[in-house]
């Protein structure tokens, strides 16, 4: 079977089944009596279990098949949910995301996950967690010390069915290590001269390297065979050491302790057929008495709901997208030629053409729109794994999942808000005991929140913690240099508040995983920044903190105002405009060798932007008023000096390609109605 065209419906499902695995684990951590919740969870691992062994993910299946053994011990009763084993189990989980991001990256999904391999094993044979974590502390110390006697291949459940079996019957299964001399020349001679002996006398399981490395000499000196057979140990060893060049044959026993997990939980003849015919079965039957006790729970939204949709390659969406923004353009170039001849069925047509493109653009950005559940997902299992770490109660609360972004928007907020997320966690939320003093809950809460507002996503992070300390914030930005002393004594609290996004500021005291390098901040400032957004904080000591970060509904069609320099026209985004505003040359005033004007009680500098942008101009103008538009950078303003206005319009956003990278204050161009190239000024970058 060619598995590669199914590669990409694999990674897609596999993050589903762990996403939804990682969501009914943090559910069974609050109930851990509810076996409905443990059924879910195993039914996803099955799934997984079997995509991985069909797709040859072998890693993966085994990971994912000790997992599953652990849950099927639970929701049978035999295990006891525990804090600990849900340690275990989510680590298991982390390592079968990196091996699935792994696979989508183009790697082969393999992670050295023996030490937790060996923790899930102890788990299901009934041993303590806290015993399980003392031995998995001492695992890697151990192997460098471990005995001449201890296994040297690692089996898969179907190896060790077989050697099982093969014992059960009779046979002898032996490990054996053989060593060629460090001279040998013909080494896969060697090598086949050795196999040809075994395959007399009994059969090959495996063997280490694989025979086709062994086969093109890719190895030292050293290889391992299992084996099964009748033949005694010590006649064995004599027949390989008569074979030319070989040098030490140590025949090893294989214990019957490694069978443990096999016999000792019985494994169902159609789960060993499975493993040998990687077939996929996506719901297992429940046993009786699991679904005896969780029937009445089962009535919860445990079911999993069908929905109508169908899978469509991102890509395939962005030619659609390129495709209408040519039509778009298109639109433009009728429109004005429609108002130029100045013809009543064609005016009428147009129009009618501009209200049905008008909707199709409505369809065609909702299709890209993604829900911000696909960012937020993420955060539950952080937050409890960062809680922990930090010896702290939290709560976090996920409101307004659903609210829809651009897809462009939402695979650029997520480390932004991991960084947000996480500076709340370390410096907001105070310790059980300081809340304690506090008279506040032991258990902090952090709430998540999405919404819309116009043309606009507001995503805000609030802490019911210790709130921004603003003589600590001052004194560190004084000391760091952020600020001057003098500054910093007319700064307002909002602006304090600010101080925290400032590239290097950190206010912990201590460098720990979490925080404490002062990158962080500032890097969530520039990422919303460069996006079209803004981030703001309010802060009210020992109440708590509320991040705010307004983000565009997406990045391809935006409203501008077009304005005229010369004969050249620009693009300023209506997201940045407070106003425009007409003013006197008399209203201009200096300040620091900058020009400047009083806009309702701020002032506010100007910027020329015939200067940023030199343009050419065939005669001096001095005229006696100018045409301004105000802009806004979070709390900065500026006022931009045009020539004139010429109206607002919907744009379609093009990059300057590979050859124009960082223009200044440039951020893309648009092609007008007229086929003018228009250049779409960049705010940000003039303030």
């Amino acid at each position: 079977m060619e598995v590669n065209q199914y590669l990409e419906m694999f990674i897609d499902e596999s993050k589903e089944h762990l996403q939804a695995c990682s969501e009914h684990l943090l559910e069974l951590e609050k109930n851990p009596e509810d076996l409905a919740i443990v059924g879910e969870i195993f039914r996803s691992a099955h799934t997984l279990k079997g995509m991985s062994a069909t797709m040859g993910f072998e890693d993966l299946a085994d990971l994912t098949h000790k997992m599953e053994n652990v849950l099927d011990a639970i929701r049978n009763e035999k295990i006891k949910v525990t804090p600990e084993i849900l340690d275990v189990v989510f680590e298991s989980v982390d390592h079968l995301e990196e091996m699935v991001q792994d696979i989508a990256s183009g790697g082969d999904g393999k992670r050295d996950v023996q030490a937790t391999v060996e923790m899930l094993k102890r788990i299901e044979l009934g041993e303590q967690p806290n015993e399980v974590a003392m031995i998995s502390t001492a695992l890697n110390e151990q192997a460098a010390t471990t005995s001449t006697a201890q296994l040297n291949l690692t089996y898969d459940d179907f190896e060790k069915t077989i050697l099982q079996q093969s014992v059960e019957q009779g046979f002898n299964t032996y490990e054996i290590a053989v060593s060629l001399r460090e001279d040998c020349l013909l080494k896969a001679a060697r090598v086949f001269m050795v196999f040809e002996i075994l395959e007399k006398n009994g059969d090959v399981i495996k063997s280490s390297p694989t025979v086709d490395k062994l086969e093109e000499e890719q190895f030292d000196s050293l290889f391992y065979v299992a084996y099964i057979t009748k033949e005694a140990a010590e006649d064995l060893q004599k027949k390989l050491l008569k074979v030319s060049e070989v040098e030490t044959v140590e025949v090893t026993s294989i214990d019957r302790s490694l069978f443990k997990e096999v016999k000792g939980e019985e494994i169902p003849q159609e789960q060993v057929q499975e493993v040998a015919a990687t077939q996929v079965v996506t719901q297992p039957v429940e046993e009786k008495s699991t679904e005896k006790k969780s029937a009445a729970t089962n009535n919860k939204s445990h079911a999993p709901t069908t929905s109508k949709t169908i899978r469509v390659n991102i890509e395939r969406l962005d030619v659609l997208m390129n495709l209408f923004e040519e039509l778009v353009i298109d639109r433009g170039r009728l429109l004005s030629i429609a108002s130029e001849v100045n013809h009543g069925e064609l005016s009428e047509t147009v129009e009618r053409m501009s209200r049905t493109m008008g909707d199709l653009q409505n369809i065609i950005l909702t299709m890209r729109m993604v829900p911000v559940e696909t960012v937020f997902n993420r955060f539950p299992k952080m937050v409890r794994q960062l809680s922990r770490d930090l010896n702290k109660k939290i709560n976090l609360e996920i409101i307004g999942a659903e609210t829809e972004l651009d897809r462009t928007v939402i695979d650029e907020i997520g480390d932004p808000l991991v960084h947000l997320i996480r500076n709340s966690l370390d410096h907001g939320i105070e310790s059980p005991e300081v809340r304690r003093q506090k008279g506040k809950p032991e258990e902090g809460t952090v709430q998540l929140r999405a919404y819309h507002s116009g043309n606009y996503v507001f995503i805000e992070i609030e802490d019911d913690g210790a709130g921004i300390n603003r003589e600590k914030v001052l004194a560190k930005a004084i000391s760091k240099g952020v600020v001057s002393p003098e500054v910093a004594s007319s700064l307002s609290d909002k602006q304090i508040n600010e101080l925290i996004l400032a590239s290097g500021f950190s206010t912990a005291d201590v460098i720990s995983d979490v925080s404490g390098r002062g990158v962080g901040l500032d890097v969530v400032k520039t990422t919303i920044e460069s996006l079209g957004g803004n981030i703001s904080i309010e802060s009210t000591p020992n109440v708590g903190s509320v991040f705010s970060v307004q983000l565009p509904l997406t990045l391809s069609i935006i409203s501008v105002m077009l304005v005229e320099i010369e004969k050249e026209i620009y693009a300023i985004p209506l997201s940045s405009i407070i106003e425009t505003s007409i003013i006197r040359n008399s209203d201009i005033l200096n300040a620091h060798n900058q020009k400047v004007i009083d806009f309702r009680g701020k002032v506010v500098p100007l910027v020329f932007l015939e200067e940023v942008f030199e343009v050419p101009r065939k005669e001096s103008q001095e005229d006696e008023f100018h045409s301004v538009v105000i802009v806004r950078k979070g709390e900065k303003l500026a006022g931009l000096v045009v020539d004139s206005f010429i109206g607002q319009q919907e744009i379609v956003l093009k990059s300057l390609g590979n050859y124009l990278t960082n223009i200044f204050a440039i951020s893309g161009a648009t092609i007008l109605g007229n086929g003018k190239v228009a250049l779409i000024v960049d705010c940000n970058a003039l303030m």
